[in-house]
C-alpha cells in the first residue's frame, strides 16, 4: 500500500490511459499543489498523508468557491466544470460529518479541556480541529465552537 500522492499518480494515469480529461486535469493539478508544497520551505521533503489531505481539502474548498463566483457571475459552463473537478477531488477526502456529529466531537473537545468562554476561542479551535481531524471545513468547525462557547 502506497501512500495517498502515490493512489494519486496511479489514477491520473489509469484517468490518462482512459481518456478521462476531467479527471486527469484535476489530478495534474492537484498533484501540482503538492509539489509546490512539497519545495514550500527551507528544503524539499516529502508530505504525509495527512499534510496531502490537507492539501486536497484547500483545492477543494479553491473549487467550491470558484464555482460559486462563476454561477453568481452567470458563468454555468465554468460554474459546473469547478464542481466537477471538486467531486473529483472529495472522491479522496474522509467523508464530511454531519452537524450532529460535528456538534458531538466539539462538545467532547470543548469538554475536555474545560473551555467555556469566547475568551478561549484559539486554544478550543485547536482541540476541537484535532478532534475533527480534517472531516469538516475549518469555518463550520469554528462556527460550531463559536456557537458552544457562546451558549457556555
Amino acid at each position: 500500500m502506497g501512500t495517498l500522492k502515490d493512489l494519486l499518480t496511479t489514477d491520473m494515469r489509469t484517468a490518462l490511459k482512459a481518456r478521462d480529461e476531467l479527471t486527469t486535469s484535476t489530478l495534474r493539478m492537484a498533484l501540482a499543489a503538492i509539489g509546490t508544497a512539497e519545495v514550500a520551505g527551507k528544503e524539499k521533503r516529502e508530505l504525509s498523508d495527512q499534510e496531502v489531505l490537507s492539501v486536497l481539502t484547500k483545492e477543494s474548498k479553491k473549487r467550491r468557491e470558484a464555482a460559486t463566483a462563476f454561477g453568481d457571475a452567470g458563468r454555468a459552463e465554468q460554474a459546473e466544470r469547478e464542481r466537477a473537478e471538486g467531486e473529483v477531488l472529495d472522491r479522496y477526502l474522509p467523508k464530511q460529518l454531519a452537524d450532529e456529529e460535528l456538534a458531538e466531537l466539539v462538545a467532547g473537545a470543548l469538554a475536555a479541556g474545560g473551555f467555556t468562554d469566547r475568551g478561549q476561542m484559539g486554544p478550543a479551535m485547536k482541540a476541537a480541529q484535532a478532534a475533527v481531524a480534517g472531516r469538516a471545513e475549518g469555518g463550520r468547525v469554528a462556527a460550531e465552537v463559536r456557537r458552544q462557547l457562546g451558549a457556555g
